[in-house]
């Protein structure tokens, strides 16, 4: 007799114990040589800022669902873990808390001993993230963890880097970028989150010249004559910058300002009035009613090329001149390309919020404020400090993201059913110069569907992408550049290890590999490197690649062409390939799974990267997951207190129980709800929702637990005959293998709240509330005993396969207590035994699998209609019998007498099934009839389907009549609803196939148990 399990579920103990074994056994890693189907995935680096909150444990559950399932199938399977140094966000904590602890600044440190503070940070919270990734039980091959900075990822980014500069690719340029005052550092276009603000359109009046001095008849804003113009404005303190004022040229007052300018008020500077397209006419003057700016308009726009987009493009096809009269910080400033101040000194070096408030001071004090009127608005903010970003004027270092061979290769990896034509899409001709060939392409398929014309249009949109920060954590650029000295590079092999470039007077020269020696003689000769550091999705963008050992093993695969940046590759007998390696096995990658703000940030840069570097797509699929919210649908954070820390969830309800609800709530909405409560014994916040997920956890330790003792107690021989099987054997055999195809299907379609809506309705209702109790009286009959424990052990086995992915811990644990107690298990033809001979798996002497991490994933066996159909007419006969007790509210044990009218054929089943049928209604059978001329006395009379069940001693004939009126109305009611939904053809074409076939079935019983009644 083997040891009990303990009578409550304990998760932290079993989470203890299993977590030990699986880490003693390695049964996370994976070598490039092992058998099976390649099947891998890149986790998304979480960055070292700060601990993981519940949108890191959705994100890392799905990925080990499908992780545990590929390796369970007997895939090759690895998942790659690691962290993101995030340049700008830990560099910005680390400072406020430097600030706050030792009262300094950063730019109060050197360099590298600033560095060193943010690596200390970096070190403590990257183990706090793998201790909570560990905790979540991410099944990740902890021997290849990997970090953006580390020395591999450096020379990934170096070669990558080298190979885009030599390509032609990267450039120097100046230009109007988005920049953060808050951090001091230039943004990509999608780090801008664009926010709606309350704000003012201000319209200030600029008073008309000629070239020689005040013009006699200028025009104003509805064209009558004055001595002003009026432009209007929600950017008032750029007009210091402005350059120019533009008017359509379809604008019936252009004619006469045609060579015409403007003073500039406060800074007196004269800037010629010009025409462009891109001015919006006011509503008065012929624009568009509908659009609110035109509703705003004067038809006067002051072009600032400094501080606006597009004032900048106005200002490149003008050949305007460009003044910038900020400093880094967004101050008013004459230092960084500002001269004629003119009367503007007051406002040197106050905010720009502060300049605001002032500018309109002079404006109103000066007679030159016409008016201003409420307007909201979108406006840039930091993807990271969240404060207002301004459009600056910055020397940058710039990826051509637009050349067909980054942003075309991009759209070309789409999967082309996904391609919205029409649209601009030029997809990347096979075999273009400079591209490589992707054979191995299939396309790219993303999940939910919707999310393909996010990345498709991205890429249509495309601009050059700034990858140079002004940040001192994260990759450091490697070039160095002088104005004063030349190097003559001529005659270069193909695998230099420079390349250099030329321009604005300056010569840029980028090396290859951190070669000391190299970079003293540069400095030898005046060279510098350049202060700068890159974005970090640049390093992030490598990530499939750099994390499976490009470009080494990329080199020892198939060597490279230095010199255009192309891989070549030579086919071969197999007796001269190389030796698989990471690389060469496991990318691209099986699946991405992520969130849909990155598509941009993250997605496309990987994409494009695969692409140009190894000429095939990162990951063949894309998942989109939802985002938790809390229950208002606010998102989760740290300031609004309504964030959930995953390891409170862990400690309260256990590792599976949050993973459970977390799978549950995965579905293809954008957004789900969480609410949040704060325990207040502990001080921490959980959420009721996380309830359901325990429950079904101790459900299952319960259930198990019983099944256990009674196969232990009844198994005497492996039943493996068809004839030792009863209908419901064969009824729970044929369930369990329809529930694994429906998560099969459900998970190959990244459904995971359907996967664990299965799991969860197979083994509950039709394992635990009917299997079971079923097991309880065919154990009473010495004929079936053994059969019924070889079927329950066998069904337990494969129903804790099916929800291992999802619930690792429980499912572990009770298969080792399973493999004590009944080691000899599964049924020919209907479920398999659970060895996966393909995995690098623990056996024990029979051949199962010790370690359900490496048992094989449950393959769908035969089903049988016929016994489902059986089991479900008894199981409407014993619910309506226990619905009616409960309504006469009969003690439960109490046993009532009925008597079955049913067809034949139901007759006969009845009476092969009359034991579990008056054990599970608690009722004593006085007779089967095919038909009844005269009911008992003093019965109730109930239908199930085409059964009619007389219960006696209930009721009285009159209080019957009552009941079954209450009844038919009820039926009538959702009869209707049922058509209704049936004939809807949107509910038909959405909903999933087996909740359409429940609802007609349900409509089917319905109609029936209500011509019963009316008879």
């Amino acid at each position: 007799m083997t040891a009990e399990l303990a009578k409550a579920y304990d998760p932290a103990s079993v989470q203890d114990e299993v977590a030990k074994v699986w880490d003693d056994e390695k049964c996370f890693h994976a070598e490039p040589t092992d058998p099976g189907e390649p099947y891998s995935i890149v986790i998304p680096p979480p960055n070292v800022t700060a601990a993981l909150h519940l949108g890191h444990a959705l994100n890392n559950t799905l990925q080990d669902i499908l992780i545990r399932r590929a390796r369970m199938q007997g895939k090759n399977t690895v998942w790659l873990p690691g962290t993101d140094h995030a340049g700008i966000a830990t560099q910005t904590v680390v400072e406020k808390r430097v600030l706050k602890e030792e009262g300094k600044r950063r730019t109060e440190f050197e360099r590298d001993d600033f560095v060193k503070k943010i690596q200390a940070w970096k070190d403590e919270y990257e183990q706090v993230i793998l201790g909570q990734l560990k905790a979540m039980g991410c099944s990740c091959d902890w021997d290849r963890t990997a970090f953006t900075m580390d020395e591999p990822r450096a020379k990934a980014v170096r070669e990558a880097f080298f190979q885009l500069f030599k390509a032609g690719l990267i450039y120097r340029g100046k230009r109007l970028v988005n920049w953060d005052p808050a951090t001091l550092t230039a943004l990509a276009d999608d780090e801008v989150e664009n926010e709606e603000v309350d704000g003012f359109f201000y319209y200030l009046k600029y008073p008309v010249v000629s070239s020689t001095g005040i013009s006699p008849v200028n025009h104003g804003r509805d064209g009558h004559a004055t001595e002003y113009i009026t432009v209007a404005t929600t950017r008032h303190e750029t007009m210091l910058g402005d350059t120019a004022v533009a008017i359509n040229p379809k604008d019936p007052r252009a004619a006469a300002l045609k060579g015409k300018f403007v003073r500039l008020p406060i800074v007196n500077r004269i800037i010629p009035i010009i025409e462009d397209d891109y001015v919006v006419l006011p509503v008065s003057l012929g624009g568009d009613p509908a659009d609110t700016k035109a509703q705003m308009a004067t038809g006067f726009l002051k072009v600032t090329p400094a501080h606006d987009p597009n004032d900048y493009d106005i200002g490149q096809r003008h050949n305007l001149d460009i003044i910038n009269v900020m400093a880094p910080d967004a101050s008013i400033s004459d230092k960084h390309g500002w001269s004629d101040i003119g009367d503007a000194g007051f406002l040197l070096g106050q905010s720009r919020e502060e300049a605001r408030k002032l500018v309109v001071k002079w404006f109103k004090d000066n007679a030159l404020l016409e008016d201003q009127k409420p307007y909201r608005h979108s406006v840039g903010h930091s993807y990271r400090s969240h404060v207002a970003i301004e459009p600056y004027l910055s020397d940058q270092w710039y990826c051509k993201v637009t050349d067909k061979r980054l942003a075309g290769a991009a759209l070309d990896a789409m999967n082309p059913s996904q391609i919205s034509r029409g649209t601009g899409f030029q997809p990347v001709a096979e075999g273009e110069q400079g591209l490589k060939t992707h054979a191995t392409n299939t396309g790219i398929t993303f999940y939910p569907e919707r999310y393909a014309k996010t990345y498709q249009t991205w890429h249509e949109n495309i601009r050059d992408w700034c990858i140079s920060r002004q940040l001192w954590w994260g990759h450091r650029i490697p070039v160095w550049s002088s104005s004063a000295t030349r190097i003559d590079f001529v005659n270069l092999p193909a695998n230099a290890t420079v390349a250099s470039m030329e321009s604005d007077g300056m010569q840029y020269i980028c090396l290859r590999e951190n070669d000391t020696d190299c970079i003293a003689n540069l400095e030898r000769a005046g060279f510098s490197q350049d202060p700068d550091v890159l974005d970090t999705w640049f390093s992030s963008g490598l990530w499939p690649l750099s994390t499976l050992g490009w470009p080494l093993a990329a080199e020892a695969a198939s060597p490279a062409d230095s010199a255009s940046g192309l891989a070549t590759s030579v086919a071969g007998d197999a007796s001269s390939d190389p030796p698989p390696n990471a690389l060469s096995t496991w990318n691209p990658t099986s699946v991405l799974c992520t969130a849909r703000e990155i598509i941009t940030l993250w997605v496309s840069r990987m994409v494009m990267f695969n692409q140009f570097f190894q000429g095939q797509i990162p990951f063949k699929d894309v998942f989109i997951h939802a985002m938790i919210q809390d229950g208002d649908g606010r998102k989760m954070s740290k300031s609004l207190g309504n964030g959930v820390d995953p390891l409170d969830i862990i400690s309260s309800h256990g590792t599976d129980a949050m993973r459970f609800t977390l799978t549950s709530m995965a579905t293809n909405t954008q957004d789900v709800r969480m609410p949040v409560v704060r325990d207040e014994t502990t001080g921490k916040n959980t959420s009721p929702k996380f309830d359901l997920g325990r429950n079904f956890a101790n459900k299952m330790w319960n259930a198990a637990r019983f099944a256990l003792m009674q196969i232990e107690s009844n198994q005497s021989q492996v039943a493996n005959s068809e004839s030792q099987f009863t209908t419901l054997d064969r009824w729970i055999m044929s369930r369990f293998n329809k529930t694994v195809t429906e998560c099969d299907e459900a998970i190959s379609n990244y459904r995971f709240d359907q996967y664990a809506r299965a799991c969860y309705d197979f083994f509950w209702r039709d394992f635990c509330d009917w299997y079971v109790e079923i097991a309880k009286v065919q154990f009473k009959d010495e004929t079936k005993k053994s059969t019924t424990a070889q079927v329950i052990a066998t069904v337990l086995d494969g129903s804790l396969r099916l929800m291992h992915p999802m619930i690792p811990f429980v499912t572990e644990k009770l298969w080792w207590k399973l493999n004590e107690v009944c080691p000899d298990r599964g049924i020919d033809g209907w479920i398999n035994r659970g060895t996966n001979s393909r995995v690098r798996a623990q056996v024990d002497g029979d051949g199962n699998s010790t370690r359900i991490i490496t048992a094989q994933w449950p393959i769908p066996g035969q089903t049988d209609d016929s016994a489902e159909a059986i089991v479900s007419n008894l199981q409407e006969l014993i619910a309506q019998i226990r619905t009616a007790r409960n309504d006469y509210k009969v003690s439960p044990k109490q046993s009532v007498t009925v008597t079955i009218v049913a067809p034949d054929c139901g007759a006969e089943q009845i009476n092969l099934h009359r034991d579990m049928l008056e054990s599970l209604a608690t009722c004593k059978i006085a007779g089967v009839e095919t038909a009844i001329t005269t009911p008992p006395v003093n019965s109730t009379k109930i239908t199930a389907g085409a059964c009619e069940i007389y219960i006696e001693g209930l009721v009285d004939e009159a209080a019957e009549q009552l009941r079954n009126t209450k009844r038919r109305d009820e039926l009538t009611k959702a009869i209707a609803a049922k058509k209704g939904r049936l004939a809807n053809a949107g509910y038909i074409a959405k909903a999933p196939p087996h909740l359409v076939k429940e609802t007609q079935d349900q409509l089917a019983a319905e109609e029936a148990e209500l011509k019963a009644l009316s008879v």
